[in-house]
């Protein structure tokens, strides 16, 4: 690739190298959180590894993983810290942007710079049509990542000079994406919370910021899509479902691996034994990790499933986008619901932020307030069964 300093290797799956990085970030953990940023040393370590091309095109240095692969990687990741594990989702899933690009822009973006990152958030926005290009301003937040990305994005409602809503062919408000140099925008730091503190989703503010046209897409629409290969087929709702699953699943497992080493030599006050030797303690134990492995199957195999019949038919079909939507929403709330029970078990030991529980536990409840975790989206998954029209705007 032209420009590019340096290329990842890809020779061993993304779980493998994931989990090979384990010890690394265990021993980053504690900057992690005290800092609220991912160290650059640890930062180097994930980039080396490739983590943050696992959606990326293969033209621009990508990886292209498959969906269950992709899981793998962000499970293996959050079993040891869920802020690195929500950052390489987050990443990533921004990183399918690059199918919707320009071959320059894309190339510009990340095939030049090995350590290239896309962070973006939610916000209230509005960009006004200008020579060449648009003028962008408004106020974003929950941008994940956003104080290691190289690059920040926009999405949000185009007008014209005149300030009238510009309306795409179905009579709706256009919804553009929109591409900035992270270097020139300054973060704000508004990331004040009680979990997932290291992903440093924090927020920018823009007023009259000029974006070049060809710096601007229609995120997940198929007419505007340059590059086709399967993967960039999913939306990137679908892939964040898939990941962020994946960091409710890590994080649960990694409790559960805590909780079965204190179990053995804890006696509770007041009691005769270990936490090992209670039979409450062993029913709910067992419950939890039953839990935890069965949301953790449903969701692999229907990944496993989906893919393969989107490989075959060319596309990924509105019943495909329910099933993951299904299954992924299932298996955080089924995490959740682990920790919360094992937690418990834990007693006045979990409290302490010198233990292994207590961030865990801040951490999963965290996963679960976000737009991934909504319960809602069963909701909408039960009228689809029910025969309703799918709600692809959240499937």
């Amino acid at each position: 690739m032209d420009g590019m300093t340096s290329k990842p290797a890809f020779d061993t799956p993304p779980g493998h190298r994931a989990a090979m990085l384990g010890p690394l970030i265990d021993s980053h953990r504690d900057a992690v959180e005290a800092n609220r940023r991912l160290p650059p040393p640890l930062l180097d370590a994930l980039h080396d590894a490739g983590l943050f091309r696992m959606l990326l095109p293969k033209p621009y240095g990508g990886e292209e993983a498959a969906p269950a692969q992709f899981f793998a990687a962000i499970e293996a990741a959050a079993r040891h810290d869920a802020s690195v594990a929500w950052c390489l989702c987050q990443a990533n899933g921004c990183a399918m942007t690059a199918a919707y690009l320009s071959p320059d822009v894309a190339n510009e973006i990340w095939g030049n710079d090995p350590h290239a990152v896309l962070a973006w958030g939610p916000g209230k926005a509005e960009a006004v049509q200008a020579d060449d290009g648009f003028a962008v301003s408004g106020n974003l937040m929950f941008a994940s990542g956003g104080r290691h990305a190289t690059w920040l994005g926009a999405h949000t409602p185009v007008k014209t000079v005149d300030g009238e809503t510009v309306l795409t062919s179905a009579g709706k408000p256009e919804i553009r994406t929109f591409l900035m140099p992270a270097a020139e925008i300054e973060m704000e730091d508004i990331w004040n919370v009680i979990g997932l503190r290291g992903t440093a989703s924090d927020g920018y503010k823009l007023e009259n910021k000029f974006v070049p046209t060809a710096y601007t897409t229609f995120r997940d629409d198929p007419s505007v899509r340059t590059y086709s290969a399967p993967l960039y087929h999913y939306p990137a709702m679908t892939m964040y479902a898939t990941g962020f699953a994946g960091v409710a699943l890590g994080i649960a497992q990694g409790f559960l691996g805590d909780f079965l080493q204190f179990a053995q030599g804890k006696v509770p006050r007041m009691a005769k034994s270990s936490v090992a030797n209670s039979p409450v303690a062993q029913s709910e134990t067992a419950t939890a990790s039953a839990r935890i492995m069965a949301s953790r199957a449903l969701l692999i195999q229907e990944t496993e499933q989906v893919w393969a019949e989107t490989l075959a038919s060319g596309g990924l079909s509105p019943a495909g986008r329910a099933r993951i939507r299904l299954a992924s929403t299932f298996a955080i709330h089924e995490a959740k619901g682990a920790v919360n029970a094992l937690y418990d078990l834990a007693g006045a030991d979990a409290i302490f932020a010198s233990g292994p529980f207590e961030r865990r536990f801040r951490d999963i409840h965290t996963v679960t307030q976000q737009l991934q975790g909504r319960k809602t989206h069963m909701q909408s998954v039960g009228a689809w069964l029910m025969g309703h029209e799918p709600d692809l705007n959240v499937m």
